[in-house]
């Protein structure tokens, strides 16, 4: 499944050890959003390591599910990593 990863650390060394872990798991997209592939095991231990990672009364990460079919609307305009290439579409 897709899963689209954003997150806000408030403390340096804590975001640094975030995009770290991020890095292992998926391709960075903007500075702190991160698109992942993952099974529902592989999602459940990434939640977990940055549970241990992230303090719950500061930080925030979201994470998006997106369907195959969700993925492939996905409108790209300009120049942007992608975990696997679209098509541009061309606006009207």
């Amino acid at each position: 499944m897709w899963i689209l990863v954003i997150y806000d650390i408030c403390d340096e060394k804590r975001l640094n050890k975030v995009a770290r872990l991020m890095e292992s798991y998926g391709q960075r997209v903007q500075r702190s959003v991160f698109e992942c592939e993952l099974d529902k095991n592989a999602l459940r231990r990434l939640q977990q390591q940055l549970a241990r990672i992230i303090n719950k009364d500061e930080d925030a990460v979201k994470f998006f599910r997106l369907c195959n079919r969700c993925w492939e609307k996905c409108v790209v305009l300009g120049q942007c990593a992608r975990a696997l290439p679209l098509k541009e579409i061309e606006i009207i």
